[in-house]
């Protein structure tokens, strides 16, 4: 593994302060602090907050879609059961955890609700896990997997919101998205 850049740090940095006290703690100082960089070296690689902000979700971005698209191969053409995928769905959910770097993409998520400059970021995210559930239902042999991955997606999106924000598990997952997938199965009126 190569030596951590000034960039990386930064970065980092944001991602952490960002998880742990949100958007409006971010300032260059607490950032160069908590990098342990120059103050200058921030606006140096980042002219504005916004463009610090989506270079954050990008790195996020493309650190979960590397790792979602591990996971899809992993599954695709495998023959799985309606419980192998939820199980699956719980443990990808379980293993996201909360640290602050997990917590950050939550808020930057609200931020580009707010920073039309973020939204093609948070868009890659989202296709990301779109992709993996697309792959999991076409495994499982789901009518209209396309349409279906994304109404997964946002349940267990917010199952995951619940879950931080009540500090509960709640309700299992898996249990969910069994539900939801079966309903697919259902025929249509």
């Amino acid at each position: 593994m190569g030596a951590t850049t000034v960039r990386d740090r930064i970065l980092a940095a944001a991602l952490h302060i960002v998880g742990t006290e949100g958007v409006p703690a971010l300032t260059n100082r607490r950032i160069a602090a908590e990098a342990d960089v120059a103050l200058g070296s921030i606006t140096y690689h980042f002219a504005t907050q916004s463009d610090l902000l989506h270079a954050a979700l990008t790195g996020f971005v493309s650190e979960e879609t590397a790792r979602l698209r591990e996971i899809a191969e992993g599954y695709r053409d495998n023959g799985l059961s309606l419980e192998d995928a939820a199980a699956i769905t719980e443990q990808v959910a379980r293993d996201l955890g909360f640290s602050a770097e997990r917590i950050a993409p939550f808020e930057l998520y609200i931020q580009a609700g707010r920073d039309p400059a973020l939204q093609d970021a948070a868009t890659a995210c989202f296709a990301a896990y779109d992709e993996l559930t697309e792959t999991i239902l076409i495994a499982l042999g789901v009518p209209n997997p396309k349409s279906l991955a994304p109404t997964l997606v946002a349940a267990i999106a917010g199952l995951q919101l619940r879950r931080l924000a009540t500090g509960d598990g709640g309700q299992d997952i898996s249990v969910a998205v069994l539900q939801l997938i079966r309903g697919a199965f259902l025929p249509t009126s």
